[in-house]
């Protein structure tokens, strides 16, 4: 029964850090680029946009398309920098212990 005891214990610690990671990566922003940084779109943590920044010089009516094309590369950018970084922050919350994906430890 202690060995259950300090399972839940411990299941309860990761839990709140857990809660604490989240908070923190809430406050982190991953910028991606595209177009040789023409175009740069800026992510929070949880994956939504905040910042969207185009270099003037792609305002043209005729390049509507490529513009639109890199904005779509650059948030592809930035969204696998915000996963990177919350595999990173996972790995070091569970000691490297694989957690299948999905999974909600609260």
């Amino acid at each position: 029964m202690k060995n259950f005891m300090d399972m839940m214990k411990q299941a309860q610690q990761l839990q709140g850090k857990m809660q604490d990671m989240q908070t923190e990566m809430e406050s982190l922003t991953c910028e991606g680029r595209a177009g040789a940084g023409m175009v740069t779109v800026t992510l929070n943590g949880k994956g939504e946009m905040k910042v969207v920044a185009i270099d003037p010089s792609m305002l043209k009516p005729e390049e509507t398309e490529i513009l639109e094309d890199l904005i779509i590369t650059a948030h592809a950018d930035a969204k696998l920098k915000v996963e990177e970084a919350m595999k990173e922050k996972m790995a070091s919350l569970t000691g490297g212990l694989p957690i299948p994906p999905g999974f909600k430890l609260f």
